[in-house]
């Protein structure tokens, strides 16, 4: 009962925290125009998923979760895309990073309406993005690494039938990596001000074991 409450009263503080426009920011309720306080699509991916979990079961609840679906449908690219504030990919168009953005939340859509046509959007620019060698960069086209690739095959394992070929290219992709043992080798994927790139060392080891643990079902089989 003790863990059941402190999740939903940190449900309650993610409600508080959700911006006017339906998105959630980095750390701090706001006015939208400081990367602080701005809303983001792949936090408000997390913010919806973790209001799922916390069970808040209020009507403030579904009503910030309804507003945040219609953020990220607002904030979908043409292309079936969504981008992240503080990741980036130094190859990419613009030092974007589309497919950790649009992997990010197509996680939140799997859980709360995989079935919607943002989602089906998403799949197609995801699957459309991945390279000859079954991985995927930070966009179309770009060089293949670990992390873009595990955070892929997480999203995509929540639509094997749609997805089937791609998940398995995805996934013979981080194998091979693994056998090779550079899989642990981290690329750099952030970017804070100014464009001070680094790189995280425990990204592409979590976000591996992630995507295999969600694919363990068929790589059993």
């Amino acid at each position: 009962m003790a863990r059941l409450r402190g999740a939903r009263e940190r449900g309650k503080w993610l409600l508080d925290l959700q911006n006017s426009d339906g998105g959630w920011p980095t750390f701090c309720r706001g006015w939208g125009k400081l990367p602080f306080d701005k809303s983001c699509d792949d936090l408000t991916a997390h913010a919806l998923r973790a209001l799922r979990k916390a069970s808040v079961g209020t009507k403030d609840a579904a009503r910030a979760t309804s507003r945040g679906l219609d953020y990220l449908s607002a904030r979908q690219r043409p292309d079936g895309s969504w981008v992240p504030l503080w990741f980036g990919n130094q190859q990419a168009p613009e030092h974007l990073n589309p497919v950790l953005g649009t992997s990010r939340v197509l996680l939140a859509w799997a859980e709360l309406d995989r079935n919607a046509e943002e989602a089906l959007q998403g799949l197609q620019y995801l699957v459309g993005a991945q390279n000859s060698d079954g991985g995927w960069g930070g966009a179309a086209g770009m060089p293949s690494t670990v992390e873009e690739t595990a955070l892929a095959v997480s999203a995509l394992s929540h639509w094997p039938q749609e997805c089937g070929l791609a998940l398995h290219r995805g996934l013979q992709y981080l194998l091979s990596r693994v056998e090779n043992g550079d899989w642990t080798r981290p690329a750099p994927l952030g970017l804070y001000f100014a464009s001070l790139w680094y790189s995280e060392e425990l990204y592409p080891v979590v976000w591996t074991v992630e995507a295999l643990g969600r694919c363990l079902p068929s790589l059993s089989s």
